[in-house]
């Protein structure tokens, strides 16, 4: 029933900060997908805005060329020689030097002009010249006096498929026209088709790197702001968790509280009622004891009586100590005197006189808030508990103090077996023993006496064996 108390109470607390999580992270995942889409069809509308403009570019050079090849080439040669045959070394350079100073610096890759007839007539690539039907369909257009443009794209599918081409060029077609009127038809008459072929690779590479500027800047922002909200979060969480594990205690406290207040009430009324009645018993059996020694030496009965009143007594004793409230009386006092006190009465007895102590004191520690009384009795069942679970003959005890500032510690490191895992989780509960005698009560009186003191007790087991105690105490000021 207690994992489950705390576990809801965990579940409770945390459910909204989830759910926080869940928004957080789906939010972040739809902002960051929309920017790359917004900023895939930016880059998209600025390729498109590029294309528009190399095109154009495009015909203001096939205009030029065109006026240019009419003005000096064709005008000159029809003039003086009557017509035009590329065939003739002059005439060709002639065309090739109109060609190549006009468009001198304009990034033009292939200029290829193509007869009437669809045959390529000049080329600056000149393995082509002579090539039929090479213009296709937009030759035909070119032909009708109608400029078209296509793109050309070369690379690996990945860089088709995202828009980042190794190659691009554009290529247009444009007819060549006749600018001076030399027949009587009215409309200017197409002598040819203008063929341009021109590299935009480095103008899309601009393109494809700001649109991945915009991608990652959009990524990394968005990064931010998740770390920024993760850690809001996880602040969150945390304090919720914090405050679960403080409810919790507190819940625990309460009922260890009524638990002991009830413990304190039932014994505060029995144990008047008892005690009164053992005395006479026991006081009873001693009498009886000193007449059996002259009538039956060999009776033990009385003498069995005798303990058995002891150790009600010291069960009866045992409830009260843990029961009634601990008000200790604080004042300066050195642990280290606390502890000889416990060994120096401990050492009288002969069945401890095997065991060996071993003291690792810090020089000079400061004293200790406390009330030596309580803590004598407090180490004296720490005691007690170690020298029942090691062996007489080979057991030993280290004890260490040590300082940090504000406390002192001690630490008790027997040689026992240790305890096991799950009776570990058990040791605090009231009642809770393994031994065939014991109440159960031991470990409460001392964590009651620890906790007057506003102190703190933990009990681990040790490595390789055994069983530690370790205990802080607030340093006086």
């Amino acid at each position: 029933m207690k994992k489950k108390q705390q576990k809801e109470p965990d579940n409770s607390g945390t459910r909204p900060f989830v759910l926080v999580k869940a928004f957080t992270v789906s939010s972040l995942v739809v902002m960051l997908t929309a920017t790359i889409v917004i900023a895939a069809l930016n880059a998209h509308w600025v390729r498109k805005i590029l294309l528009e403009k190399s095109k154009e570019y495009n015909r203001l050079l096939v205009e030029n060329l065109n006026h240019q090849i009419f003005l000096r080439f064709v005008w000159p040669v029809v003039f003086k020689q009557g017509e035009i045959k590329l065939r003739e070394p002059g005439q060709y350079k002639l065309l090739d030097t109109v060609v190549k100073t006009t468009l001198h610096s304009f990034h033009v890759e292939m200029v290829n002009i193509y007869a009437t007839d669809n045959v390529i007539a000049y080329s600056l690539d000149k393995a082509r010249i002579g090539k039929k039907n090479a213009g296709g369909v937009h030759y035909e257009k070119a032909m009708k006096k109608e400029v078209t443009s296509k793109l050309i794209q070369q690379g690996n599918w990945m860089e088709l498929t995202f828009w980042f081409p190794k190659e691009t060029k554009i290529v247009t077609f444009a007819p060549l026209m006749q600018e001076v009127q030399l027949t009587r038809e009215k409309d200017r008459m197409v002598i040819g088709v203008i063929e341009i072929i021109r590299d935009v690779s480095d103008d899309y590479q601009q393109v494809f790197k700001l649109q991945g500027l915009i991608v990652v800047s959009c990524a990394t922002i968005m990064g931010i702001l998740f770390l920024i909200l993760r850690f809001v979060v996880k602040h969150g969480e945390n304090i919720i968790e914090r405050r679960a594990e403080e409810r919790l205690k507190l819940e625990e406290k309460l009922r260890q509280t009524e638990h002991l207040s009830a413990i304190g009430e039932m014994t505060a009324g029995v144990s008047h009622e008892i005690r009164n009645p053992l005395g006479i018993i026991k006081s009873s059996a001693q009498l009886m004891k000193k007449k059996m020694a002259k009538l039956d030496p060999s009776s033990s009965i009385p003498e069995i009586i005798v303990e058995e009143s002891t150790r009600l007594d010291r069960i009866i004793t045992d409830f009260l100590d843990f029961a009634k409230p601990k008000i200790a009386d604080l004042r300066p006092c050195c642990l280290e005197d606390i502890i000889e006190k416990n060994i120096a009465f401990l050492s009288s007895s002969d069945e401890l006189e095997d065991i060996k102590i071993i003291r690792e004191y810090q020089d000079n520690p400061p004293d200790i808030l406390g009330d030596p009384a309580m803590l004598y009795q407090a180490f004296l069942n720490i005691f007690l508990n170690a020298f029942q679970a090691m062996d007489q003959k080979n057991g030993r005890i280290t004890i260490a103090t040590w300082y940090e500032p504000g406390f002192v510690h001690a630490g008790f490191t027997d040689t026992g077996p240790g305890i096991d895992e799950e009776i570990l989780k058990k040791i605090w509960t009231p009642f809770f023993t393994t031994k065939e005698m014991g109440t159960g009560l031991g470990l409460g009186i001392i964590k009651n006496i620890i906790q007057a003191h506003q102190g703190e007790i933990n009990i681990t087991n040790a490595e390789p064996c055994g069983t530690r105690v370790e205990i802080r105490l607030p340093a006086a000021p």
